[in-house]
């Protein structure tokens, strides 16, 4: 589609920088100085013509063509006018240079089209200057006696009409500069304007880049901290929970004290392993480290030390195949719903339950203790929850934390089996 079809896409090209402008200068000056040296070229041939005006006025008309563009990206379209009207009527008063003039004529005519900001008005103005030279051209050369046109003996030395050949020969030399010189602006005005997308594109690719970069490290701190949080809280609250019950029948059971803090030992290794284990996926280049538990490994958490707290787990229905992240995600769920239980209910009794649904992982841990009157926010109110409900949500799950209706404390999570790790949260 060219630029008459389309004039205003609604974009506008900046002004000129000042390099610009004063680049503008010294080529107009240039121009003029080249100019004022082809008319006393011209006349030093023996190109004048008995109607042509004296130097001093063709040196006026060849300033007045050339010395506007010295502000021609400023006002393109000024300019234009300018030189068209000058060109014409200096054409007119018989000036006799033609080569730098016509140099300036299409220079503005590129300018115009390269550009003015408005380019309705850029092809409307264009559109108008070249019609008039070539009105203009026709004009002149029509006007012209023929027998100008003839060889110095008077006779023809061709096949065409000298009048017609000499018309064609003038319009068909001027399209070519013209439309060159049109289509040439517009193409500079195109190319400038793919640039400046293509420089809006960067920088909105750079502002995503630096975005991206700010919500990683946001994540990665969020990500830390939750594993920092299922590492340390559940061990180190079960740790507390067997000292406690070893200073308090290390007198009259000692046998039940050591076992109490052989499971301490226990679970304070077992810390350390996942703090190893966490700080060598937070390092790069050091090869390959135990991935994080996920379900296959819930029948160790069951298993682990609690005293006083009984723990029944079981599986219902057939297992299928999930996705590594959302057994991860499963396991941490159970862990943080038992650490709560042993920090905050009181409980006796908790009980866990792996149910295969047709569609859905369904993963619930009860208890009998409190409910939600241990904590202002419920079993475990602070990132323990928040942890749970965005491991759950980024499976595209569902979380249902609460207390029951016969007493005690539920945790509830649902992963879907379809699209599971990309879905987000209903």
């Amino acid at each position: 589609m060219t630029d008459l079809e389309r004039p205003d896409d609604g974009w506008e090209r900046p002004g000129p920088a000042l390099a610009q402008r004063r680049t503008d200068v010294r080529v107009g000056l240039a121009l003029a100085v080249a100019t004022v040296a082809s008319v006393e070229l011209a006349r030093s041939a023996g190109l004048a013509l008995p109607t042509s005006p004296g130097l001093a006025e063709q040196v006026v008309w060849a300033l007045a063509v050339s010395l506007p563009l010295c502000v021609r990206r400023v006002h393109p379209l000024g300019v234009l006018v300018v030189v068209a009207v000058v060109f014409i009527a200096l054409q007119a008063r018989g000036v006799i240079e033609g080569f730098m003039t016509s140099v300036c004529l299409f220079t503005a005519l590129y300018t115009a089209g390269a550009w003015a900001q408005d380019r309705r008005a850029a092809n409307a103005v264009r559109l108008v200057v070249v019609v008039s030279m070539f009105a203009w051209l026709v004009i002149s050369l029509t006007a012209t006696p023929w027998q100008e046109l003839l060889a110095d003996d008077g006779e023809r030395s061709g096949s065409i009409d000298p009048r017609v050949a000499n018309l064609l020969y003038g319009v068909g030399l001027n399209v070519f500069y013209f439309v060159g010189a049109w289509r040439f602006g517009d193409a500079a005005w195109r190319d400038a304007r793919s640039r400046a997308e293509l420089e809006q594109r960067n920088e909105e690719l750079r502002r995503e880049r630096e975005e991206r970069a700010r919500r990683a490290v946001l994540d990665e701190r969020v990500r830390i901290a939750r594993e920092l949080h299922d590492v340390v809280a559940h061990h180190v609250s079960t740790m507390g929970v067997q000292a406690g019950a070893a200073r308090r029948v290390l007198d009259v059971d000692p046998a039940a004290a050591r076992r109490a803090i052989g499971a301490v030992e226990a679970s304070s290794r077992t810390a350390v392993e996942e703090m190893r284990r966490l700080v060598g996926v937070l390092r790069e280049g050091d090869g390959a480290v135990e991935p994080p538990p996920d379900l296959g490994r819930l029948d160790e958490l069951v298993r682990a030390g609690r005293p006083g707290l009984e723990v029944d787990a079981r599986v219902l229905g057939e297992p299928r195949p999930l996705p590594p992240s959302a057994s991860v995600s499963a396991y941490r769920v159970v862990q943080e719903a038992l650490t709560n239980v042993v920090r905050h209910s009181g409980a006796c009794r908790a009980s866990v339950r792996l149910r295969w649904l047709d569609d859905a992982l369904e993963v619930e841990v009860v208890d009998d203790g409190r409910g939600g009157a241990g904590d202002a926010g419920g079993h475990g109110g602070g990132l323990g929850l928040v942890g749970m409900r965005e491991r759950v949500d980024l499976h595209g799950g569902q979380l249902d934390v609460g207390t029951r209706p016969e007493g005690g404390w539920r945790v509830r999570a649902r992963f879907p089996l379809n699209g599971a790790g990309t879905a987000a949260a209903p």
